[in-house]
């Protein structure tokens, strides 16, 4: 009569075999699972301050009155992000502006809405373009002084930036409150794209 043990020896092998496989794919599919539910995790955590980075800040050194911030924000982030204020303690008011021609001259005023930066790209703040601006310095800002900005999100997140201050000299503006009657003359601050003196 033939011996069966080969044969048993032979289904056991490949018994243990499947299981082995069938135990490796659900480990591997657990790890994969495991992996994407991070990831989402993390996406779903990340702020908008997170994602923002502000490139080369820097305020126009003033005695007193008003001035303003400029810098590029970078958003790295795969979502749009919104910044809706500014505070710092160089000043008790900061305003997000906007500069529009307004009767032939170029005037400055507050930005509806804050500044959006798109997702995986920038938006930069320049003279004579969007910009922080500073509205009661009382305290003189002088070139090689350091103002910290923080910038808060619609989400409610923050970001706090080191912004060096430099002298800066351009063409002169004005601001409006966006009343048609009302401006203020913005002798002392400088706003022209030409750049900042380093």
């Amino acid at each position: 009569m033939p011996s069966t043990r080969p044969r048993l020896r032979t289904l056991a092998s490949t018994a243990l075999l499947v299981t082995a496989l069938g135990t490796g794919l659900t480990a591997c599919g657990s790890d994969s699972e495991a992996s994407s539910d991070a990831s989402s995790s993390a996406s779903a955590d990340a702020t908008m301050a997170s994602e923002i980075t502000m490139e080369d800040p820097w305020v126009k050194a003033v005695d007193s009155g008003m001035t303003a911030a400029f810098g590029t924000l970078e958003n790295s982030g795969g979502s749009d992000a919104t910044l809706v204020s500014v505070t710092s303690d160089a000043s008790d008011t900061i305003q997000l502006h906007e500069t529009v021609e307004k009767d032939g001259t170029m005037q400055m005023q507050e930005k509806d809405g804050g500044f959006t930066i798109a997702a995986g790209g920038d938006h930069e703040l320049s003279p004579g373009g969007d910009h922080i601006m500073f509205m009661d310095v009382t305290d003189a800002l002088e070139p090689g002084d350091t103002v910290t900005l923080t910038l808060t999100f619609s989400d409610d997140s923050t970001l706090d930036v080191d912004a060096t201050v430099k002298d800066y000299s351009g063409a002169d503006e004005s601001y409006s409150d966006g009343s048609d009657d009302s401006s203020d003359d913005m002798s002392g601050m400088d706003m022209s794209s030409e750049g900042s003196d380093s």
